[in-house]
């Protein structure tokens, strides 16, 4: 039954994203036009692979379009749960959602599942125009280490998610855990540029966070076709912070949900 309810959802959710066909295109614009941007920076330096890119073997683009591409699909759902209990709560409807039949892991798997539907097209996207536009070589990629990477990212982040939706449920403005991991992305987390370049105290900060490891396993499988073996130590990263982090999530919201429910502030906004 929850497998059907998950699956009205997206095609639920499906429909209303496709009536929006001019913001589609749009986005697909802005997805060509955000890698132009990153080109042409990497032309202006002579597409060199510098020191903190050696590990790599490929130059500034090559490493920032996988950064960009996989960070935006594991990434998608931060936030994206929350958004949506919010738009609920602002249109009356969240009371009605939680009070039918359906368990509230349910309904977050529903939510999470079409985000991520939606990241791959995006994801597979970047990866063509890298392939047939920039001529991007794939050819090394270790498939199952980036599956597994890519797994585990997922739970992680969802999870984060999670536990965002739980503070919107409570607060209903202000969520720190998106404000704090967007930071992370974008400063500390190794999508733009590697990790090393970063000093020392800040490396030591930024590997407090999943997003760290991520990324950096998964250049690491895809341009250099590193094993699992290989990347076991980062492996093993992703595993606790999913261990940790999927537990925590699922208690915050039930709390969160429990708390507003007594508090009869569901369909506050």
């Amino acid at each position: 039954m929850g497998f059907y309810k998950i699956f009205a959802f997206i095609k639920k959710s499906f429909f209303v994203q496709w009536s929006y066909r001019l913001a589609i295109f749009l986005g697909i614009l802005g997805t060509l036009g955000t890698l132009l941007t990153f080109y042409f920076i990497d032309r202006l330096f002579g597409f060199r692979i510098v020191t903190h890119l050696a590990p790599y073997g490929v130059n500034y683009f090559s490493y920032a379009l996988i950064g960009i591409a996989f960070s935006g699909f594991i990434g998608t759902s931060l936030g994206k749960v929350a958004g949506q209990i919010n738009q609920e709560q602002a249109m009356g409807t969240l009371e009605a959602l939680l009070t039918t039949p359906t368990r509230i892991e349910t309904l977050i798997a529903a939510m999470i599942t079409w985000d991520l539907v939606y990241a791959f097209v995006e994801f597979a996207l970047y990866i063509i125009l890298g392939i047939f536009l920039f001529r991007i070589d794939f050819s090394n990629i270790n498939i199952l280490s980036t599956l597994v990477i890519t797994l585990l990212s997922i739970v992680s982040f969802n999870s984060l998610s999670i536990i965002s939706a739980g503070f919107i449920l409570v607060f209903k403005k202000g969520d720190p855990v998106s404000w704090l991991i967007s930071i992370a992305f974008e400063l500390l987390g190794g999508v733009y540029f590697p990790v090393t370049v970063l000093p020392e105290w800040l490396q030591s900060i930024a590997h407090l966070f999943p997003i760290t490891y991520a990324i950096r396993s998964v250049e690491l499988a895809i341009y250099q076709g590193a094993t699992l073996k290989e990347l076991s130590s980062d492996i093993f990263a992703l595993i606790l912070f999913s261990l940790f982090l999927l537990p925590v999530g699922i208690l915050v919201l039930k709390y969160a949900l429990n708390q507003a429910k007594h508090d009869g502030s569901l369909i506050q906004y």
